[in-house]
């Protein structure tokens, strides 16, 4: 059986076509969000950037020393530069930054949004203590749903937490923006994303 010229013209155009159409798919969220910040009164949801290699943290590791846990690489340090400088040039003001204790987390935000963010225990890996996943998932909620800046708050966790908050898995220094909704039961409207 013979596949006709026509037949493969066919299948390579519509195969171009789903590509293009999922790549301007894609466009609005980040486009959405970004023009959402400029706006501001909105929440930037932020996994941590790219660290050394590994999952979790060393045994016994110690949150008040940083040379016990994961942290950032140095494509990671260089990655939440670039972001930083992403949202500044995209005219994204911050009112208030907060972070989990981790160092991976408190670098990223010092290196994003050049401040000294301000640790939110509730934003804390859940990666070992799945017990305290519904009492933190639901003091994060409460704080984005009560957010009224008339800039931006910024919020450095980890892909569980993440996870959990919005049911969207994100990559290392990867963002989410969040439009507060305070009558709706997830405290939120999920607005877009914006890539590594």
């Amino acid at each position: 059986m013979r596949f006709s010229t026509f037949g493969a013209d066919f299948f390579l155009a519509s195969a171009f076509l789903i590509c293009a159409t999922n790549a301007s798919a894609a466009e609005p969220s980040e486009n959405a969000a970004l023009a959402a910040l400029k706006s501001g009164s909105h929440v930037l949801v932020l996994r941590h950037a790219q660290t050394v290699p590994g999952i979790g943290d060393p045994p016994n590791f110690k949150l008040g020393d940083c040379s016990t846990q994961r942290n950032l690489s140095d494509v990671g340090r260089d990655a939440a530069k670039a972001l930083g400088e992403r949202l500044r040039k995209a005219g994204a003001k911050f009112d208030d930054v907060r972070t989990s204790a981790w160092c991976r987390c408190v670098d990223t935000a010092k290196l994003t949004f050049q401040v000294a963010p301000k640790v939110f225990l509730a934003l804390n890996s859940i990666f070992n203590d799945r017990n305290q996943e519904p009492n933190r998932t639901e003091d994060v909620r409460d704080l984005v749903r009560a957010f009224k800046g008339k800039n931006n708050l910024a919020l450095v966790s980890h892909n569980f937490n993440i996870q959990a908050l919005t049911q969207e898995s994100v990559a290392m220094n990867e963002a989410l923006v969040l439009k507060p909704a305070p009558g709706s039961p997830a405290g939120f409207t999920l607005v877009g994303k914006l890539s590594p």
